[in-house]
């Protein structure tokens, strides 16, 4: 699947798997954290500091599992990962693109206000 495909793959199924409140609220929190792990581990990795790479690594994984967490709230299950690329470039994706996309479109509020 080519990089524009799963964009559009995961933006047509973006809001069945983002209902549920507290998984709104988490992905709000901590996809901004996830960014910022990236932006800070490529700082890192240039600079050769490798305690930030490693706390830059441990905020990427953290902003992942309470993601993870959100969506055990859902009452659609995201899709499973088929592969480890599969899940590397989804969650880059979903966290780059396809996350702040559904905020700037309204999505978001649009699927709080909806949610119970």
């Amino acid at each position: 699947m080519s990089i524009l495909e799963l964009l559009s793959w995961q933006w047509q199924g973006y809001p069945r798997y983002h209902r549920a409140r507290i998984n709104l609220l988490l992905h709000l929190i901590v996809v901004p954290v996830f960014l910022l792990g990236n932006v800070i581990l490529l700082v890192a990795i240039a600079q050769r500091s490798w305690i930030v790479a490693g706390l830059a690594v441990g905020a990427m994984v953290s902003s992942v599992a309470l993601q993870g967490a959100g969506h055990r709230r859902e009452p659609v299950p995201p899709e499973l990962f088929k592969s480890p690329l599969d899940a590397v470039s989804r969650l880059m994706c979903e966290q780059w693109v396809t996350f702040p996309r559904f905020v700037a479109s309204g999505g978001w509020l649009q699927a709080w206000r909806s949610a119970d």
